[in-house]
């Protein structure tokens, strides 16, 4: 993947992020602030906890740091998928939002 690519790419994921908290606090009693500053978005709820998603535009990674620990992401051609075999991004950010929520929300493209 070219360092365009991933850009335009990792551009798409943060934009997705925001609209499904816009989306969620539309639908639901989550109450998602969302803050973006440059290729990170903090995620804080109204428990305080905070989810941060950042991009490490050297690695071509996107990071995800939870309570549940802190994960990358990488691009395999059709979704961003953790380094380390544990699954699709917005997958895996819908579980952790939830746990930290204490709601179930979907932040599935």
């Amino acid at each position: 993947m070219t360092d365009i690519e991933y850009q335009d790419r990792a551009e798409a994921l943060l934009k997705a992020v925001e609209l499904a908290c816009d989306r969620l606090n539309e639908a639901t009693d989550a109450d998602i602030d969302n803050q973006r500053v440059g290729g990170m978005i903090t995620l804080t709820f109204a428990n305080r906890s905070q989810i941060i998603i950042n991009l490490q535009k050297p690695l071509h990674e996107v990071w995800l740091a939870a309570r549940a620990g802190g994960f990358h992401y990488k691009f395999d051609g059709a979704a961003w998928v953790d380094t380390k075999g544990n699954g699709e991004f917005f997958a895996n950010l819908s579980r952790y939002a939830s746990e930290q929520a204490g709601l179930t929300l979907s932040f599935n493209s």
